[in-house]
């Protein structure tokens, strides 16, 4: 078969299926969309789902509505996700924290990779470690000297039990021959607060949560955690640059619909998408407001992040029986 008749066998196949669903599926949207951010107003979830809501409302003629619906390090609203109506209203922006539940919560009421297809792979960011400027720790080679000299004093917060950047420390702990001791919070507002203030020696969280007190220097960075360093910080050494050659733990953004939504609703969704990540206020936006290295990804490209992401942490929980809070 020529190049041209595959062409156009493939081409009459693509109509024949665009014909055959309905007409609300051709005309998408037509209603508001709903967009489902697991956590409660602020952080870098909300504003994102915002953000990328109104430039698709007004390219698309419809609203893109954000409902928060917080709880459980994000696993409650993405359970009402998995188990809303795959009609292509209902889309999940989730964070980081999305890859690390299921091993942390085996109970999870639905299928993180079966129940949930992938949208795109909006960003990722790495997470910086960082001090008060009057703690003693001006690189992390001292970090290392202090935990060395003095075991399970030095401390670090992060924003939970279980959270990436307390997975992150954990997994650098051991090849340093360091123990650090765990302070988890609730959250980066009331960990950033502390550091701020120097009731923990250390903080590791998102760019996107520390950059701004970092350039402002009422917080030090010591060092990040991505594979290259960050635009936003890019004084800031790497820990594979640091002791750890090859090292690489970063937050991410990305955006699923429930497992069965029409495939023209995804593909459009998708390319609308890709427009508005494209317009020049909103990158400006994601990659100085939340420090994040944009990506953009196809469908595929997100799923296959996902699945080594969960291997990953799956492993670095079990074998060190980290618990949810």
């Amino acid at each position: 078969m020529t190049i041209l008749k595959r062409a156009a066998l493939a081409a009459a196949v693509a109509f024949a299926v665009l014909a055959a669903l309905p007409a609300s599926a051709q005309q998408w949207p037509t209603k508001p969309v709903k967009f489902i951010v697991p956590f409660p107003p602020g952080g870098s979830v909300d504003p994102l789902a915002r953000l990328l809501g109104a430039k698709l409302g007004e390219a698309l003629g419809q609203q893109f509505v954000v409902e928060n619906r917080p709880g459980a390090s994000g696993s409650l609203g993405a359970g009402i996700a998995a188990r809303s109506p795959a009609d292509g209203y209902t889309f999940l922006f989730v964070f980081d924290t999305h890859a690390v539940n299921p091993a942390l919560m085996p109970d999870l009421p639905f299928n993180t990779e079966k129940d949930l297809a992938p949208v795109m792979l909006v960003g990722t960011a790495p997470m910086a470690i960082a001090t008060n400027p009057n703690k003693p720790y001006k690189t992390f080679a001292d970090v290392v000297a202090a935990a060395k000299a003095k075991p399970d004093t030095v401390t670090y917060g992060s924003v939970g039990s279980g959270s990436l950047g307390h997975l992150a420390v954990t997994l650098v702990q051991q090849p340093l021959g360091i123990k650090l001791v765990h302070v988890p919070y609730r959250g980066g507002g009331p960990m950033t607060q502390d550091a701020l203030g120097g009731h923990v020696e250390l903080a590791i969280g998102s760019v996107a949560v520390l950059a701004s007190h970092i350039k402002a220097d009422s917080l030090r960075a010591v060092v990040q955690t991505g594979d290259k360093r960050s635009h936003v910080i890019p004084d800031v050494p790497t820990l594979a640059e640091s002791g750890l050659p090859g090292f690489s733990a970063v937050a991410w953004w990305g955006i699923f619909a429930p497992t069965g939504t029409p495939a023209p609703i995804m593909q459009k969704i998708h390319g609308e998408l890709v427009k508005a990540i494209n317009l020049p206020d909103v990158r400006k936006t994601l990659t100085e407001n939340l420090g994040m290295d944009v990506q953009a990804s196809s469908p595929a490209d997100l799923q296959k992040f996902l699945a080594s992401e969960m291997s990953r942490w799956a492993r670095v929980i079990k074998e060190n029986n980290i618990k949810a809070e």
